[in-house]
């Protein structure tokens, strides 16, 4: 159930894309990220890092496409959250807790070495690096019907089996119980 709600507004915009345009499927991703911030933050006390950035970037850069009426700027948008993302990552190493995000985000699951993390926080770094110049060639060569279809299911499935990817690394190198380093 916390995985859809992840996704509460890519879908609402793919489905208001489907159903309308691009300037409705903006105002109605808009409106959905500030849904998702607010439940989150009544649900846990707190606010997250990703949906708020995601929030941001689409009030930023969904604002200039509604103001403009050009399509540009939201497509700009995965872009500017992924390489936000993968700065991030990239900055977690020694900045902090002195654990790579990665590291924070899922050590109460499983133990790895330092090396293992430190190696799987660089790989999210180069996958959302990854992520971001794929969109900018998505959005340069191909029709906005393509880009928003890359959008949900490309970068979805890209996510997906990087996931899987990442699992197997941590499944192999994981410490035995009791065992940390």
């Amino acid at each position: 159930m916390k995985f859809l709600f992840e996704f509460f507004p890519i879908l609402l915009f793919f489905a208001a894309y489907k159903l309308g345009d691009i300037y409705i499927a903006t105002t109605i991703a808009i409106a959905a990220s500030f849904i998702q911030v607010l439940v989150i933050r009544l649900r846990t006390g707190r606010f997250e890092t990703v949906p708020v950035v995601t929030l941001i970037s689409l009030v930023v850069l969904g604002g200039a496409t509604l103001s403009f009426r050009n399509e540009l700027f939201i497509k700009w948008k995965p872009t500017v959250v992924y390489w936000l993302l993968a700065f991030g990552f990239l900055l977690s190493q020694w900045i902090g807790s002195g654990k790579p995000a990665i590291q924070r985000l899922a050590e109460k699951s499983i133990q790895l070495p330092d090396r293992a993390w430190l190696r799987l926080n660089i790989s999210w770094v180069i996958f959302f690096a990854f992520l971001g110049v794929l969109n900018i060639y998505v959005l340069k060569n191909y029709d906005t019907d393509t880009w928003v279809n890359f959008k949900l299911f490309g970068t979805l499935g890209l996510t997906f089996l990087f996931i899987i990817g990442q699992s197997i690394y941590m499944i192999r190198h994981r410490l035995p119980e009791g065992n940390e380093h």
